[in-house]
């Protein structure tokens, strides 16, 4: 395990397959809620979205740090600890990211055709995992 300062490449994979990932949030009584979320990555940015006026997005409005953890599921020691806050929102557009969320994970478009809305998570802190297996050590 080691703290880093991105999301290392050889883990970025947790973030841009069908992975879930679990994203926690604070509610307005200061306790903790977390969602089983599509996610995706841009490089610099966390991508999830939401229906338009979610209890989701009234607590990221309201009080913007998250953790989020994805989970390799052929590996549960190989994952992402993330705790970040959410830097903006914005209307998903045609659902672009929705929809390309729900090819990834569920094989087909969105279903639903409500407004929803994406929000941009800048990661503060990242601990990388690596899984199980230890590196080769050098003869």
């Amino acid at each position: 395990m080691a703290d880093e300062a991105t999301i290392p490449e050889d883990l970025s994979y947790l973030l841009t397959t069908n992975v879930p990932a679990h994203l926690t949030a604070v509610a307005a009584d200061g306790s903790l809620v977390t969602y089983v979320v599509w996610v995706d990555y841009d490089g610099q940015h966390i991508l999830t979205g939401s229906p338009v006026g979610s209890a989701k997005g009234r607590r990221f409005r309201k009080r913007a740090q998250v953790a989020l953890s994805v989970v390799d599921p052929n590996d549960p020691w190989r994952r992402l600890s993330i705790s970040g806050r959410v830097v903006d929102i914005q209307p998903d557009e045609g659902l672009a990211l929705t929809n390309k969320l729900s090819q990834r994970y569920t094989g087909s478009p969105y279903p639903r055709p409500d407004e929803r809305e994406v929000f941009a998570i800048e990661p503060d802190r990242i601990r990388a995992f690596r899984g199980r297996a230890a590196p080769p050590r050098p003869s």
